[in-house]
């Protein structure tokens, strides 16, 4: 096995966060960049020596070139064996999966999530640890202090073997072994669902359009959706898999899916319409005539999943993301069950779910997810929404309507401020910041604000604390503002800003999102002064 030894020096900006790290193909693709990074993992992981990894991605473009590396590093540094995904595929929920399947040590998955792919698109890397979840902050907090030491990196000098034939192979002393990357996952939803009634009620006339978005969900939608429960050829679209998502933007969006909204606004609408984005953890909900957003979907969901036999025990608890809406917390409240606010960012769910406090998470940027793996799951939703339709025998915009009646209606969008330059996002938060302390007692939209700060949380596991999440305006009648800078995008800054209103009064549920926000909008940007330190009139993507 000939070893090379390759001498580096540290490059700026390998800070991975919650998503991993997230850059252009073009950074990733400079030399040493993914070599430098790769080993800083290694070099953070103790006892990596003989273990299992699990490699994938969702096949935008650079994940081959990169797999390559990355498995002529791994036997480099001593790894046993890598699982990959044949064509080097692999959703983030089913890599997740397999690491706890086969019960690796961990795994790298390589994905931009909803990011553009494409030559000039973005490429990113994360770990994920041997629960199937990402990386807590003590592991990427060593990873990036390595990433400014680092000083060598080790590699083979060996061609790494074919990933797309299925079976084993010798990569120096290393076993690299090319998986089915979707029967491990298929096995699990048969577990959790119940097929034979999902079956019946297809047969009996339920429809489905499922937009893949030329991501990785493709051929998960093709086995589990069209194979084995029998939806119709057309009803799965845009299913094969590109490295440039076929010139689209694989967020599952109102925005980028404008034509699958449409659709299900039209007369002859299928009963259910759904997409995914591009690793596959992300969901789009929409009924005929009727849009779910990500808030409302998790509360439903966790109020009707006891239909489903993997969940018919009854659930623990449900999490939320703090931008979330809190419509999942009053469907807590009536099972009896936890209802926990965590940071944005899903390793946050990991303890909960580990130690059985929760059974169902989500966050409002259209990822839901359970203790069936430790990532959101976009497939997943879909298939617990089609068993929920099956069982009640209604149309989604009957079970919306019913739920809202039942627990009222949570009033919610979000408004993105896409690439704003840096300097005037953080500036906009340090005002916002600075101003906490006088915002309660003044009256915005028509409300006092009762509480402003800056989220903080304090994990009921570990009591690991983590601060400066988000800023919060809350109003007396129950009415909320959150202000936040993503950390998913990988040029400027992204704010996002959430607004919020709870109805209870079943005769006012059925109004414009928007139109009925409105004063809370104006007030919004009044607070924060948007346009005038950003100098935009408008949000980018509105959902």
């Amino acid at each position: 096995m000939d070893v090379r030894t390759v001498e580096t020096q540290p490059i700026p900006g390998q800070k991975p966060g919650t998503s991993g790290l997230r850059k252009k193909v073009t950074v990733f693709q400079a030399p040493n960049y993914v070599e430098n990074f790769v080993q800083s993992i290694f070099d953070a992981l103790e006892n990596l020596a003989g273990q299992t990894l699990v490699v994938g991605g969702d096949g935008r473009y650079f994940n081959r070139e990169a797999i390559g590396t990355i498995l002529r590093m791994a036997a480099a540094n001593g790894v046993g064996r890598v699982l990959v995904g044949q064509g080097g595929l692999l959703s983030t929920p089913a890599a997740s999966n397999v690491i706890r399947v086969r019960r690796a040590f961990g795994g790298l998955i390589l994905s931009a999530s909803h990011n553009p792919g494409g030559p000039h698109g973005d490429f990113g890397i994360k770990y994920n640890v041997a629960n199937g979840g990402p990386a807590p902050e003590a592991i990427t907090e060593a990873v990036h202090a390595r990433t400014l030491a680092i000083t060598r990196y080790r590699i083979l000098d060996e061609p790494a073997p074919d990933i797309d034939r299925i079976g084993e192979a010798r990569l120096g002393a290393m076993i690299v072994e090319v998986i089915d990357p979707v029967a491990d996952y298929h096995a699990l939803m048969r577990k959790l669902f119940d097929f034979d009634l999902i079956r019946q009620a297809i047969a009996g006339g339920l429809t489905l359009r499922f937009d893949a978005m030329h991501a990785v969900t493709g051929p998960y939608a093709r086995v589990i959706l069209v194979d084995d429960l029998g939806v119709s050829e057309g009803s799965v679209v845009n299913a094969v898999p590109s490295p440039d998502f076929g010139g689209g933007h694989p967020d599952p969006n109102l925005v980028h899916s404008r034509e699958l909204y449409e659709l299900m606004m039209g007369e002859d609408a299928p009963d259910l319409g759904a997409a995914s984005d591009g690793d596959g953890d992300r969901n789009l909900i929409i009924g005929r005539g009727q849009f779910v957003t990500p808030s409302d979907s998790l509360a439903i969901l966790a109020a009707n999943s006891h239909l489903a036999p993997g969940y018919r025990q009854g659930i623990a608890g449900i999490a939320r993301s703090m931008p979330t809406s809190a419509a999942a917390d009053r469907v807590a409240e009536k099972l009896g069950v936890g209802a926990y606010e965590t940071p944005t960012g899903w390793k946050f769910f990991g303890t909960l779910l580990d130690a059985g406090l929760a059974t169902l998470c989500g966050e409002e940027s259209a990822g839901t997810g359970s203790n069936h793996v430790r990532e959101k799951d976009g497939l997943w939703a879909v298939l617990l929404w089609l068993n929920i339709v099956a069982a009640r025998g209604e149309p989604v915009r009957e079970i919306v309507a019913a739920h809202w009646r039942e627990y009222g209606r949570n009033y919610y969008t979000r408004h993105d401020y896409e690439e704003v330059e840096s300097s005037a996002a953080e500036g906009l938060m340090a005002a916002l910041r600075a101003s906490l302390h006088s915002l309660p007692g003044l009256t915005f939209a028509g409300s006092m604000v009762e509480k402003a700060d800056d989220f903080a949380y304090t994990d009921p596991v570990d009591s690991s604390a983590t601060a400066r999440q988000g800023i919060r305006v809350l109003f007396a009648d129950g009415s909320r503002i959150v202000y936040r800078l993503s950390g998913t995008g990988t040029a400027g800054a992204t704010l996002r800003v959430y607004i919020e209103r709870y109805e209870p009064d079943p005769a006012k549920q059925g109004g414009d999102t928007q139109q009925v926000l409105a004063s809370l909008i104006a007030a919004a940007d009044e607070i924060a002064g948007i346009g005038a330190r950003t100098g935009r009139e408008r949000p980018d993507v509105v959902t």
